[in-house]
């Protein structure tokens, strides 16, 4: 890795997890950033929600600080911006377009757009509905940086006119996500928070074969589930799971179930920080499919594909513990392998380099152009 950097990020939230993946996917880039020699500050709205629904208050990386609103951003925080190496601005930051207008007028250094919701970004774009990032904005940011590899990094660059588009994956500490020795509560289990898109496939392959295998145990964590849902009665409901307990729960699974939003399948090449933790936890993963899976990890080597509930409720009465634990144990070592924060860390240091070389070049094209421009001048007759 290169020479250590001044980054700022102006994220979502880095206190509070809850309702949200930005928070556990900013830590563990954070920590990787820092053990790497970084410097990073985090630049987070006072929301509060957020303040109220702190779950790290005393773990967190990098230095944190918090503003009110635009007022305070541009008076407290404008020197650290125009003097930083790497400035990243986060989709869903409340009045993102005005913070990403200012961040290109300020910052001297490189300047990147992370988008941890690229396919939903992208149709918020096209129904120019998005309300954290203008499409003019993006031909602005020196690279923008993607939870989606594929299709949408073509689409940013053609379409958008991104000077370049990058996959950034979301990633888990290995540090605190790991296997440990723990009872066998759930022989199947989901962590995730309601949404309309999802729940189809949570009661596809998680549901319907609780109802049909009730003498196994399940459990469902999330919070925002709707009242009128009919849980079985061998479905557990965990309202929300704080980060710290993440592992535990895990590892508490004998499958633990991969469930994506309808347009991250739609639009392939996004995979959930959810499925990095499962895998670096070494629990048996059974997710929905979509394009670009197999690349992360070997289909029925690594991880199970699921396209059906009777192929759930196959693999819970039919493999042997020692496959399963095979299966979960060969997804650790290829998150460990190339997933883990320090890769994305590594991977973000490359596209700086790469970013910063093109602003120089540009720079000096300018400089040169403007340099024959005036001997012309000066020497016209």
């Amino acid at each position: 890795m290169g020479s250590a950097l001044d980054i700022v990020v102006l994220g979502l939230s880095l206190r509070s997890a809850w309702g949200n993946g930005h928070a556990t996917t900013y830590r563990a880039l954070l920590r990787a950033l820092e053990a790497s020699g970084d410097r990073v500050l985090f630049l987070e709205r006072d929301v509060r929600w957020y303040a109220d629904n702190q779950d790290a208050p005393d773990e967190l990386p990098g230095r944190l600080a918090l503003y009110e609103n635009l007022d305070e951003l541009r008076d407290r925080h404008a020197g650290a911006v125009a003097s930083a190496d790497l400035v990243i601005v986060g989709s869903y930051v409340p009045d993102g377009i005005d913070v990403g207008h200012w961040v290109q007028r300020t910052a001297r250094g490189v300047t990147a757009f992370y988008d941890i919701d690229t396919p939903v970004t992208l149709a918020a774009l096209a129904a120019r509905r998005c309300r954290y990032l203008a499409p003019e904005q993006i031909r602005g940011y020196d690279v923008y940086l993607s939870f989606s590899g594929g299709l949408a990094l073509r689409t940013l660059e053609v379409q958008y006119g991104a000077p370049r588009a990058a996959p950034l994956y979301c990633s888990a500490d290995p540090d605190r996500y790991f296997p440990e020795e723990a009872p066998a509560d759930w022989d199947l289990g989901y962590m995730g928070t309601y949404s309309d898109d999802r729940q189809p496939v949570v009661e596809q392959l998680l549901l319907a074969p609780a109802r049909e295998r009730p003498e196994d145990r399940f459990v469902v964590a999330g919070p925002q589930y709707p009242d009128t849902i009919r849980w079985p009665q061998n479905v557990e409901r965990i309202e929300h799971l704080p980060p710290s307990e993440h592992r535990r729960f895990y590892n508490r699974q004998r499958f633990t179930l991969n469930v994506t939003r309808a347009d991250m399948v739609a639009m392939g090449h996004s995979p959930s920080v959810r499925l990095f933790e499962a895998a670096a936890c070494g629990t048996t993963i059974v997710s929905d499919s979509w394009a670009g899976l197999e690349e992360l990890f070997r289909p029925d080597e690594e991880i199970l594909i699921a396209r059906f509930g009777s192929q759930v409720r196959h693999w819970l009465g039919n493999i042997p513990d020692e496959t399963r634990r095979r299966i979960g144990e060969a997804a650790r070592r290829r998150f460990l392998a190339r997933h883990t924060p320090a890769h994305r860390a590594q991977a973000l240091h490359g596209y700086f380099e790469r970013a910063a070389a093109r602003r120089s070049r540009v720079a000096h094209a300018r400089r040169h152009a403007h340099e024959r421009s005036f001997i012309q001048t000066d020497h016209r007759p």
